[in-house]
C-alpha cells in the first residue's frame, strides 16, 4: 500500500488541531482547521470526530472548487467558510477557527470591544479584531460574511459563535488563537486595574511600520 497523498500536510493538521484541544481553546467535536496544499486543494479536519485524537488518515482533501476528493470522510460543516477564506486571502496558507472560552465571550459584544492595543505582540499580530454579525453555523451566509471581513483582518470574532484566524503557515495561525485568547483576558483583567493603558498613538505608528517592512 503506497504513502497517504499529502501524508506530511495532513499529519500536521491533525496535530494542531490535538494542540488546540489539548490547550483547551476548543472542545472535543468543535473547531476546524484547514491547510492549503497547493493552488487546487486544500485539507482540512472532518466533521464527527474526537479532535483529539485525529489521523492523517481522516483529513479530508477537497478542490477549491467545493468537491470532496475524499468522499468517505465526512466534510466539517464550515468547510465552505474555510474554503472561501483560502480564497480571499491568496497570501494566507492556513485558516484555524475555534471556541475559546474568553475570546468567544467576546463574540457576543458588539461591536467588538476587545482589545489588541494592551500589548505590543498582540497589536502586531492580531492588529484589529472586528466582530462579524451572527450567521448560523454551517451555512453560505456565514462562509460569504467571514470571506469578505478576512479580507482585511487576520482575526474575527463570529457574533455568538467563536473565533478565526488565518496565517501564512499553520504555526502563525495557531500564534494567532493564542494571543486573540490571552489578549480577551488582558482586557477582562485590565479594565479592573487601576492606571492600566493602551499602547501610545506613537508606539502603535512604531508597530504598523515594523509589520509594512516585515511582510
Amino acid at each position: 500500500m503506497g504513502k497517504l497523498e499529502y501524508y506530511e500536510e495532513r499529519a500536521l493538521v491533525a496535530s494542531y488541531m490535538k494542540r488546540l484541544y489539548d490547550r483547551r481553546l476548543t472542545t472535543i467535536s468543535g473547531g476546524n482547521i484547514s491547510l492549503r496544499l497547493d493552488e487546487e486543494k486544500f485539507c482540512i479536519t472532518p466533521s464527527g470526530l474526537d479532535k483529539g485524537n485525529l489521523t492523517p488518515e481522516v483529513i479530508a482533501l477537497v478542490k477549491f472548487d467545493g468537491t470532496n476528493l475524499t468522499p468517505y470522510i465526512k466534510l466539517s460543516i464550515e468547510t465552505e467558510m474555510h474554503r472561501l477564506a483560502l480564497l480571499a486571502r491568496s497570501d494566507m496558507q492556513a485558516v484555524v477557527h475555534a471556541h475559546p472560552v474568553y475570546a468567544s465571550a467576546f463574540s457576543t459584544v458588539m461591536p467588538c470591544s476587545l482589545n489588541t492595543k494592551l500589548t505590543a505582540e498582540a497589536y502586531f499580530m492580531l492588529g484589529e479584531v472586528v466582530n462579524v454579525p451572527y450567521k448560523r453555523m454551517g451555512t453560505n451566509d456565514l462562509a460569504q460574511s467571514v470571506a469578505e471581513h478576512i479580507k482585511t483582518h487576520n482575526a474575527l470574532l463570529m457574533e455568538n459563535h467563536g473565533v478565526i484566524t488565518v496565517g501564512t503557515e499553520l504555526l502563525s495561525a495557531f500564534d494567532r488563537i493564542e494571543l486573540l485568547e490571552q489578549a480577551s483576558m488582558m482586557t477582562c483583567i485590565a479594565s479592573g486595574l487601576p492606571g492600566s493603558h493602551n499602547l501610545t498613538a506613537e508606539r502603535i505608528k512604531e508597530l504598523d511600520d515594523m509589520k509594512k517592512s516585515s511582510f
